[in-house]
């Protein structure tokens, strides 16, 4: 559990930490206190109503009232920190934790303050990892917005015409990443969802695992889609990667593909309870190269599998557990972690597939509907 005694001053729309304290969307920074175990959220007028029906498990401080009082003691408008000391002063604390992320100069004008400052070992919140039931479904609820998301971009992929030079042409236009990506993102928005950096990497470009694709989509040869939006309701993300190609694809792709379906349903069938992320990792490295997909540097750019297998999945994108070659973590009943192994060689094209699962102690649970299928 977190430290009895935490201090998080950030907004919530951006930091993960706030928003599971306080569990409202506000978007300038505002200060959250945990006071032997008990929450105060300090915040604007402009927000206050709304976080007393919101926010009913802390106390609900009002800004203004600390702004009037430093200002008539000092005769200048006080900062956030200024403010959190005055509030500490109150209630007789003379230290308190903070997070690994807390800004260093908010640290400064706390300790000028006379407020010792302490980082928290392991995070604020390490319960965080392990999901109750209402966070799956909160997670499950941002992998469909996903999946509908893929559904839109596949579709369009179908209804396309392949024109020449192996170009796609979408309603008599030329298919591009950018315009394939907005039909995805878009889809994405009507279902109350928000995509940022979506992934639609066609031919060498999907062998960049984190290339997000431009310029012209090509028949015959493997396109990455890789869909990770947050919900805008509650915080949750989703994550999903399918790799499809429009036309037939050569046997080389095809092996490709064959191989990372095969690793992923191996990565899958290792995730339980008790096993050890780069364990995991491991098995499906080793399966590859037994399928004869080496991976290292080749002419100065890495090939092969070079990525980890997975990562935890909630109110980021990327957080614990990891399921990769360096991972310390160790899996356990309640996690949500991505399975995403992937193949990347240039000339041939890269492929990955990701599914979310959610931990068991017997195995796991694909969250993951979506179907896997190469040629479309």
């Amino acid at each position: 559990m977190h430290p009895d005694n935490l201090l998080i001053i950030a907004d919530s729309d951006h930091d993960a930490d706030i928003l599971y304290a306080v569990g409202m969307f506000v978007p300038d920074p505002f200060i959250y206190l945990s006071l032997g175990g008990k929450g105060h959220v300090v915040i604007g007028d402009l927000e206050i109503d709304r976080a007393k029906k919101e926010v009913p498990h802390c106390r609900v401080l009002a800004l203004s009232r600390y702004v009037k009082l430093l200002r008539s003691k000092n005769g200048k408008n006080p900062t956030l920190p200024e403010i959190a000391a005055q509030i500490l002063r109150e209630r007789r604390f003379r230290k308190i934790s903070v997070p690994p992320s807390f800004p260093l100069g908010y640290a400064r004008e706390l300790r000028d303050c006379g407020i010792k400052v302490k980082v928290t070992d392991g995070g604020c919140f390490p319960e965080r990892e392990i999901k109750t039931a209402d966070e799956v479904k909160k997670l499950s609820a941002a992998l469909m917005m996903a999946e509908v998301g893929m559904a839109e971009g596949i579709h369009a992929l179908k209804a396309s015409k392949i024109g020449k030079g192996r170009q796609l042409f979408y309603r008599n236009l030329p298919l591009t990443s950018e315009k394939l990506r907005s039909i995805i993102d878009v889809a994405i928005i009507q279902v109350g969802g928000f995509a940022s950096h979506t992934i639609v990497a066609g031919g060498n470009q999907g062998c960049d695992p984190h290339e997000r694709g431009h310029g012209p989509l090509r028949a015959h040869e493997p396109i990455v889609l890789d869909i990770f939006p947050r919900s805008q309701k509650t915080g949750y993300f989703g994550d999903i990667t399918r790799t499809v190609v429009k036309g037939r694809p050569s046997e080389a792709v095809r092996r490709l593909y064959h191989t990372v379906a095969e690793g992923q349903d191996l990565g899958i069938t290792q995730v339980r309870a008790g096993a050890k992320g780069r364990d995991v990792h491991q098995a499906v490295l080793d399966l590859f190269v037994k399928r004869g997909y080496k991976t290292g540097k080749r002419r100065g750019h890495m090939e092969g599998f070079f990525h980890g297998t997975g990562h935890g999945l909630g109110l980021q994108i990327h957080e614990a557990p990891r399921v990769g070659p360096a991972s310390p973590d160790t899996l356990r009943a309640g996690h949500v972690v991505t399975v995403e192994p992937g193949l990347y060689y240039p000339g041939t094209g890269g492929v990955r597939l990701e599914d979310v699962v959610l931990v068991t102690a017997k195995g796991c649970l694909n969250l993951t509907k979506f179907e896997k299928v190469l040629e479309i």
